[in-house]
């Protein structure tokens, strides 16, 4: 038994199906591969008389209201969040069925800009702001740092005056004050999992 389709899957699938129906249906009828940004446009223009979306001539009293007190015979048509979803999903449905990225008249540019001047034409007349969501910036995990010092006669070397360790001829050895790994150097940073990090490598 074949999994059931996602609802954007399923939503996809019906998009591509509309705009395939639209290009067979336009006169003269137009071929996929010779689609262009400007095919797109009219589609989307196509799509605005099945708009539920009141939109405020400059003329109309409501104009830049949110919520109008009354009713006007201004225009309905598709939203701008609904045409951007659309775009997205024709988007990657031209590439899932083998058009070529480069290709793609669903990432023109001309399609962008209309997408943003109808964003910010019926965000003035609906007294929308559209804002941009900033993405947080992951930060780096703090690192705590630390000299290790050696003594003037070269057989002990201390981290902070607490922890050390000697040196003997077959390698070092660690006292029972030292709680971590130690790493001889100069300049030493302790991570946030608590080894040890030659700032050389912090670049």
């Amino acid at each position: 038994m074949l999994p059931s389709l996602s609802r954007y899957e399923s939503q996809k699938r019906r998009d591509w199906t509309t705009f395939g129906q639209y290009l067979k249906n336009h006169r003269p009828p137009l071929l996929l591969s010779r689609c262009s940004g400007a095919n797109v446009l009219e589609f989307l223009k196509y799509l605005d008389q099945f708009g539920k979306t009141k939109v405020h001539l400059h003329n109309c009293p409501f104009f830049g209201h949110l919520h109008p007190p009354g009713t006007c015979p201004c225009p309905l048509k598709q939203a701008w969040g609904s045409l951007d979803a659309l775009i997205g999903r024709l988007r990657a449905a031209f590439e899932e069925n083998g058009g070529r990225p480069e290709m793609n008249p669903f990432a023109a540019r001309a399609v962008r800009l209309y997408l943003k001047e109808v964003r910010d034409d019926q965000g003035k007349a609906r007294g929308i702001a559209y804002e941009k969501k900033k993405r947080k910036k992951s930060q780096p995990p703090r690192l705590h740092c630390s000299t290790a010092t050696q003594d003037i006669n070269g057989d002990r070397f201390k981290e902070d005056g607490s922890s050390s360790v000697s040196v003997s001829g077959s390698g070092l050895g660690e006292s029972s004050e030292s709680k971590g790994t130690m790493v001889l150097g100069n300049n030493l940073c302790r991570g946030s999992g608590g080894s040890m990090i030659p700032l050389s490598v912090l670049n």
